[in-house]
């Protein structure tokens, strides 16, 4: 991808909107940008930059500053500290704190047809620097692992750090953590941390179980235990990369245990149910963006995002999930997507920039109109009586129901 052509100014703003116009059409309110490897903050983020000035964003983005300079990943970090501060922005756009890249020698990026990969040695002196500048600043931070022989030492550099600079209410967070132990979970807690999961195994669980075995895939991750642990989870996408950006699947290997494949790498006593499944995409992601209150609910005071389906989550037959759509997105009181019966409200189409973009002869995931940017979709399907009745149910105002966290779905992860 790097070897391709660089869009102009104009047809990067142009992609921009049409990918957060995809997001909306999957019911995407808000994401959480993990950082990557390219942009240097704050030259490269000229586009989202003047989207947000010019009143165009349709998706939330709390985004984090990922080291860019192998051999100058403490001065990266330092000289952001001393031209931003966590939190800066608005509910739209803000800054949410470091990583998920720190120093490169803890990069432990997964490969599952191959072996795990050894850290440096010199990771722990790395690591330190760079963890206690963050938090003396109070800079939150998040840190990509995968296996738990990496997380061991990374939280052996955390506590060391918090005996000399108590981490405090700072919130952190170990991305993905497919193989973290118990005992580390644990660990993990008494620092007041968070973990957030991605359906990474959806992809490459096949890869995993013959690598090591179904037994070692079928608790990866060990989201129930985590959950039971009551450290902070959320439920992530990890797009566009590593794996595709439609939250969707994601809900769909939660729920059924199996990869994109079909392999069922999960026994049904580590699968969450439905409505488990959509808290770790919708409230529970608010604390990962520290915006915890402010949205992931259908609430008084929370921010006005939420989306219609075009099916029912909860009784659609499990394969289903994976092709659910919006009908309609509302992202700040306004609507920014609309199809089906409520295609009157949709917002002007997009034009298509430049002539060769494949949107123009694609459209987005799952999407049977070639053109759904250039002019919305005439879609079919409606949205079903069982979800019209379950809308005047008095049990969805009640605490724990839907109308409590549909609000915002995020993705933890963008690299």
């Amino acid at each position: 991808m790097a070897q391709g052509p660089r869009l102009a100014l104009e047809d990067q703003i142009n992609s921009s909107r049409h990918y957060m116009r995809e997001m909306n059409r999957l019911g995407i309110t808000s994401v959480i940008d993990a950082g990557g490897g390219g942009q240097n903050f704050s030259d490269d983020y000229q586009i989202i930059d003047r989207l947000h000035k010019e009143g165009l964003m349709t998706v939330r983005v709390a985004y984090n500053l990922f080291t860019q300079n192998p051999g100058k990943k403490k001065a990266d970090f330092e000289r952001w500290i001393s031209i931003a501060n966590p939190g800066q922005g608005d509910d739209f756009y803000q800054l949410n704190g470091a990583g998920e890249m720190l120093v490169f020698s803890a990069a432990d990026f997964e490969d599952f047809t191959e072996p795990r990969p050894d850290l440096n040695p010199q990771m722990e002196t790395e690591l330190t620097e760079v963890i206690k500048l963050l938090a003396e600043n109070k800079w939150p931070f998040r840190l990509h692992a995968t296996y738990d022989e990496s997380i061991s030492r990374f939280l052996n550099v955390f506590e060391t750090v918090n005996q000399e600079v108590p981490f405090g209410e700072m919130h952190w967070i170990l991305d993905h953590a497919e193989t973290i132990s118990d005992r580390n979970i644990e660990r993990v807690k008494a620092l007041g941390g968070g973990i957030a999961i991605q359906h990474r195994m959806a992809f490459q669980g096949e890869y995993f179980t013959d690598l090591y075995g179904l037994d070692a895939a079928s608790n990866t991750p060990p989201i129930k235990k985590i959950m039971a642990m009551d450290v902070p989870i959320s439920g992530g996408t990890d797009g566009t990369r590593v794996a595709s950006y439609n939250p969707w699947v994601g809900l769909y290997w939660l729920v059924s245990g199996k990869t994109v494949g079909g392999t069922t790498i999960y026994p049904e006593v580590n699968r969450l149910d439905r409505m488990d499944a959509l808290r770790l995409y919708s409230t529970a992601a608010a604390w990962f963006s520290n915006q915890k209150g402010n949205k992931g609910a259908i609430v008084p005071g929370q921010l006005a995002d939420l989306a219609v389906l075009s099916e029912d989550y909860f009784s659609v037959p499990e394969e289903a999930i994976k092709h659910l759509e919006s009908v309609i997105t509302i992202v700040d009181g306004k609507t920014v997507y609309a199809s089906a019966e409520f295609s009157n409200l949709s917002p002007p189409p997009l034009p298509v920039s430049p002539d060769w973009s494949p949107v123009k002869y694609f459209g987005g995931y799952h999407n049977d109109t070639k053109t759904s940017f250039v002019s919305p979709p005439q879609s079919k399907q409606t949205i079903h009586s069982s979800y019209e009745q379950n809308l005047s149910l008095s049990s969805l105002s009640m605490p724990g129901s839907l109308s409590r966290f549909w609000g915002g779905l995020a993705c933890a992860c963008c690299y």
